[in-house]
């Protein structure tokens, strides 16, 4: 899964259609980003990540995604 979200937006969700999961992630201060999975009635919190920049973000959105699915 590709994440793309931009350091500079507040909110952002990516829905993967072959897991059949759903990725919300927010920030009121577009440093921390709280990361929340699950469906679009129900999620449940996965983590929190710091970022200074997109790459980094979407690099650690990834890696979040990829420990979740592991656990799952």
């Amino acid at each position: 899964m590709k994440f793309d979200m931009s350091i500079e937006d507040n909110y952002s969700s990516f829905n993967d259609s072959e897991n059949d999961l759903v990725i919300f992630v927010d920030s009121f201060d577009n440093k921390e980003f709280d990361v929340r999975i699950g469906s679009m009635l129900e999620s449940t919190k996965a983590g929190k990540i710091n970022a200074d920049n997109s790459d980094d973000l979407n690099l650690k959105l990834s890696n979040l995604y990829q420990q979740y699915l592991r656990g799952m």
